[in-house]
C-alpha cells in the first residue's frame, strides 16, 4: 500500500514538473509576443530556454521507457516552439569556406574588449593574434565594439591607421562619446571598418554619458549598390567579477548569496529595460534607411528575447539562415550565450556564417557571406 502511494505521488510529482517546464518554455518564447511582451520578466525567462528544451528531451526519454502516452506533454510543448527554437538552436553541420565567392560581401562582428590593451605589455602578441584572425578572414567590413583607441594620436597604443594598415581596410567610422574616454589617449566606443567608400556616417546618442546608448551607421558603396551598415552595442549587465563567480557557483545559503542573488536580478533587469530603450530607438532608424541595410553588435541578448525579436521583424538572421550548433558568442558564465548577432536585409542572401572559437576577447567573432539580390 505505502509503496503504491509513493509510487503514484512521484508520478504526480513528475507529471507536474514536466508541465510546469513546458509552461516556463512556451512563457520564454512567446512571451514578448503578449500585450505585457516588454515586460522585463520574458525576457528573465527567455535566459534559459535552451535548458527548458533540454529538459523537456530529458522527460520525453524517460516516459518513453515509463508510459510513453506521457511523451505528448514534452512533443507538444515543442512543436508549438519549434520555429522560435531555430534562433536557439541549429541542427545543421557547419561547413565554411574561407575563400569568398564572386561578389559577396564578408561582414565580420566581434566585441573585442579593448583590444586587451591592458596587456599590451605582459601580452603584446594577443593583440597580433586578433589582428591575425581578422585577416585569415579578409572581411570587407568589420563592425567591432569595445573598440578602444585613438585615430589622432601617433603614440597612443591602439592606433587606429595602424589597424587600418595591418588588416588593409582603407576606411572607418569611429563613434564614441567624450565624456567617457578610456585614458587620455584612448576613447571607448565602437568602430566599422570597410574596404568600400563610406559615403555617409552618423552617430547617435539616445542617453548622455552611457557609452551602450552610442550607435552608429555607416553607407558604403559596392560598385553601384549603396549599403546602410549598422553597428551596435546593447546595454551589457555590468556584471561585477563576484557576481560572475556567484553565477558560475550559485549557493543560497547565507546572507552572501542572498546579496549576490540580489545583485544580479536587478542587474539583469535594469540592462532588459535600457536594451528594449535602446533597439527601439535603433529599429525607428533602420526603418527610415533608404538603402538595404547590414547591422551588427553585441546585442548582451539571446536569441527571441525583445531585442532580437524587434530587429528580426525586418532583417534576416545570418546563424539562423547558415548557423550550427548553439552557435555561443559570449565566452563566459554561460555555454548557450549567443549575444552577437550580424542581421542582413532581406534584399541579401546569406550564403556562409561561422562563429571563430577563438578565446583571446570575451567574445567570440562571428562573419557571414552575404550576397545583394538585384531586381529584374
Amino acid at each position: 500500500m505505502a509503496n503504491n502511494f509513493f509510487r503514484k505521488a512521484g508520478k504526480t510529482i513528475l507529471i507536474t514538473a514536466n508541465v510546469f517546464v513546458s509552461i516556463l518554455l512556451l512563457l520564454s518564447i512567446y512571451g514578448m509576443e503578449s500585450p505585457l511582451g516588454n515586460h522585463w520578466i520574458f525576457n528573465f525567462l527567455n535566459l534559459a530556454s535552451f535548458y527548458y528544451f533540454a529538459i523537456l528531451i530529458f522527460f520525453f526519454f524517460f516516459w518513453l521507457f515509463i508510459k510513453p502516452a506521457l511523451t505528448l506533454i514534452s512533443i507538444i510543448s515543442i512543436a508549438i516552439c519549434w520555429m522560435p527554437l531555430q534562433h536557439v538552436l541549429q541542427w545543421r553541420l557547419e561547413s565554411f569556406n574561407y575563400k569568398k565567392e564572386r561578389d559577396n560581401i564578408r561582414v565580420m562582428s566581434w566585441n573585442v574588449e579593448h583590444f586587451v590593451i591592458l596587456e599590451h605589455k605582459s601580452h603584446p602578441e594577443k593583440k597580433t593574434e586578433m589582428i591575425e584572425i581578422v585577416n585569415s578572414f579578409h572581411p570587407d567590413i568589420a563592425c567591432f565594439q569595445e573598440m578602444v583607441a585613438n585615430d589622432t594620436t601617433r603614440n597612443a597604443i591602439n592606433y587606429i591607421p595602424d589597424f587600418q594598415k595591418k588588416m588593409g581596410l582603407k576606411n572607418y567610422h569611429y563613434a564614441y562619446d567624450k565624456k567617457l574616454d578610456f585614458d587620455r589617449n584612448h576613447h571607448f566606443g565602437i568602430i566599422t571598418f570597410s574596404k568600400f567608400p563610406i559615403v555617409n556616417h552618423k552617430t547617435i546618442a539616445v542617453e548622455k554619458s552611457n557609452y551602450n546608448a552610442i550607435y552608429q551607421y555607416v553607407d558604403v558603396v559596392k560598385d553601384a549598390d549603396t549599403i546602410r551598415v549598422f553597428n551596435i552595442h546593447l546595454q551589457s549587465l555590468r556584471f561585477s567579477p563576484t557576481n560572475k563567480m556567484y553565477i558560475q557557483n550559485p549557493s543560497l545559503t547565507d546572507d552572501y548569496s542572498y546579496y549576490q542573488t540580489k545583485s544580479v536580478i536587478k542587474k539583469l533587469k535594469i540592462g532588459f529595460i535600457k536594451r528594449k530603450q535602446q533597439i527601439e530607438n535603433i529599429k525607428s532608424e533602420v526603418d527610415k534607411s533608404p538603402y538595404p541595410v547590414i547591422l551588427c553588435g553585441d546585442f548582451n541578448d539571446l536569441p527571441n528575447s525583445y531585442a532580437y525579436n524587434l530587429i528580426g521583424e525586418s532583417l534576416n538572421n545570418a546563424f539562423r539562415s547558415m548557423g550550427s550548433g548553439i552557435g555561443n558568442t559570449f565566452t563566459g558564465i554561460l555555454p548557450t550565450l549567443r549575444i552577437d548577432n550580424i542581421f542582413v536585409d532581406k534584399k541579401f542572401n546569406i550564403n556562409q556564417f561561422t562563429r571563430v572559437k577563438k578565446k583571446l576577447s570575451d567574445h567570440y567573432p562571428i562573419v557571414s557571406d552575404v550576397k545583394f539580390i538585384h531586381e529584374k
